[in-house]
């Protein structure tokens, strides 16, 4: 069962981290969906070789990365922008390849809102 948490309201330029409770090592994906959009993908990590993707939208200034001993992925999220607003959810496959597409994930975890103020 995934949980994602850490989001909230912060100003355009601040930074929030997210976090996914994944209970197991699998490659995890981070999605996020804003009001009358398309989900889309945010960033990726295979767990074991640590190997990340990025969205354009979010390169330079989003790291995904793991923590082994609690079985957690986290998404820092620094240089909001407006456009940052969604909620973003976070899902794990079991398949060792990082994947862009929301169909290849299996496991989905709720969602946590962030708000970017301008």
């Amino acid at each position: 069962q995934l949980q994602a948490s850490g989001g909230g309201l912060v100003q355009a330029g601040g930074s929030l981290r997210l976090s996914c409770a994944t209970g197991r090592t699998y490659t995890t994906g981070w999605f996020r969906q804003a009001p009358g959009k398309e989900r889309e993908f945010v960033a990726a990590i295979w767990w074991y070789g640590g190997t990340t993707l990025y969205a354009d939208s979010v390169k330079g200034r989003f790291t995904t990365s793991r923590d082994s001993a609690k079985n957690t992925v986290y998404l820092q999220m620094n240089s909001l922008k407006p456009d940052d607003t969604a909620v973003y959810y976070c899902a794990a496959r079991p398949q060792n390849m990082v994947s862009q597409r929301a169909k290849e994930y299996d496991y989905w975890g709720q969602g946590t809102q962030v708000t970017v103020s301008s």
